[in-house]
């Protein structure tokens, strides 16, 4: 048998027995105050009226306290019918207890009516609001990864890293990333830095090469000049090419600068609605990510993700708990602000109480009364004297004081109407 937890603490135990004292020593008191007027009434008649009203309380005690035993247990050991009513009818009172719970509280009507007074999206929202039920739920979800990840091999979970780095970068169009990309460099001013870095470096190209450049220049004429010739016009030439691309280094209004901000501006549109220089673009990237090398690269990138995965899945502060608490946070606050979505999960609420609740009232009424009987007999007895053992002691005290009033009442009626 199952032990029964019903709630009480020691202090009850004490005023259930300090009441049951009460309730004896009043008893004891009218038996003494009983024999004392019999015995003195036949010197002073007027004791016959607190003689009778001892003599009802005393009755009234006796039959109270009998009522009071034989619900829980046999008066003095004596197995007298109708006594021990709890345990006799324990099973009884479990399979009404499961009926009354199942016909007034599990009814539809009363469930439909209650239900549509429930808000249970507004104490979702307000529970899931708070940082430490946030944090708290965060950390039960957090635990439901690693036995969910053990279930996969360690191949299986590589291919999963590795695949979803490959679908996120597949999902990305080239063009209009890059066109996105190049808008950004040029909102905050870096393609002018580009334009400049661009500039210093084809400067130090062409002072490192001239003598190349002159020398192919030479060997590639006609011959119909003299070499010193050639000479004179490629230095001219790089004169007046350095000369240039020195006053567009500083100068942001120079002509090189305004056409090449108009080449990006052009590029960018392009980038972003042209379908031949798109599909372009998704070629190039197929091509790059099919390389050995990129393979191999993204293989090392997957193991880096499952790496940091497993770090992150036992680390009680780490992004993905902080991020798990900010999304469950957010998630509160959007339910606390959208009532459409509030009114659909508490219809949804309500509809899953109805579905699951109502056909099953029988079950939940079985189980009720299958509760009950597995509950060990002594132990429920003494429980349930405890939990309502103090009324039960005042119920005696009434007892005597009610029966010894209402026996002054019947014996003066009775002195009055001459029958006594």
């Amino acid at each position: 048998m199952s032990s029964v937890n019903l709630p009480f603490n020691t202090d009850w135990r004490k005023e259930v027995e300090r009441m049951s004292l009460l309730a004896g020593l009043l008893l004891a008191l009218m038996l003494v105050f009983f024999v004392i007027t019999s015995l003195l009434q036949p010197a002073y008649p007027w004791l016959a009226y607190p003689r009778a009203f001892s003599e009802a309380a005393i009755v009234g005690a006796c039959a109270d306290w009998f009522a009071v035993v034989a619900l829980f247990r046999h008066p003095f050991g004596i197995p007298i019918p109708h006594t021990a009513v709890v345990p006799r009818h324990k099973n009884r009172i479990g399979e009404n207890l499961g009926r009354f719970i199942s016909n007034n509280f599990l009814a539809p009507t009363e469930l439909t009516a209650r239900m549509e007074r429930v808000n249970a999206t507004g104490w979702i929202a307000h529970w899931i609001k708070q940082p430490n039920n946030a944090k708290t739920l965060a950390n039960r979800l957090q635990g439901l990864f690693p036995p969910l990840l053990e279930l996969l091999s360690e191949e299986q979970l590589h291919q999963f890293s590795r695949g979803v780095i490959r679908k996120g970068i597949d999902s990305i169009a080239a063009a209009p990333i890059s066109a996105r990309l190049l808008s950004f460099l040029i909102a905050h001013g870096y393609h002018e830095e580009i334009f400049d870095l661009g500039l210093d470096k084809a400067l130090t190209f062409f002072r490192k090469h001239k003598q190349n450049i002159q020398h192919r220049v030479s060997k590639n004429s006609e011959g119909w000049f003299p070499g010193w010739v050639d000479t004179k016009i490629t230095d001219a030439f790089f004169a007046e090419l350095l000369s240039n691309m020195k006053a567009a280094r500083g100068n942001i209004d120079h002509p090189w600068r305004h056409e090449y901000r108009a080449q990006l501006n052009r590029l960018v549109v392009k980038l972003a609605n042209d379908q031949v220089l798109f599909e372009r673009f998704e070629l190039i990237k197929s091509e790059v990510f099919d390389n050995s090398v990129v393979d191999g690269y993204l293989d090392w990138l997957g193991l880096e993700v499952e790496q940091k995965l497993q770090s992150e899945l036992h680390a009680e502060d780490g992004l993905l708990s902080g991020g798990l608490v900010h999304a469950l946070v957010a998630l509160g606050n959007w339910l606390d602000q959208d009532p459409a979505t509030g009114a659909t999960i508490n219809r949804w609420a309500q509809q899953l109480v109805l579905s699951t609740i109502v056909p099953n009232r029988e079950e939940i009424s079985t189980f009720v009364a299958e509760v009950v009987a597995r509950w060990d007999t002594a132990t429920l007895v003494d429980k349930l004297e405890l939990q309502f053992g103090k009324d039960l002691q005042y119920i005696r005290i009434n007892g005597t004081l009610v029966g010894g009033l209402v026996g002054l009442l019947i014996y003066t009626a009775s002195h009055l109407l001459g029958t006594v």
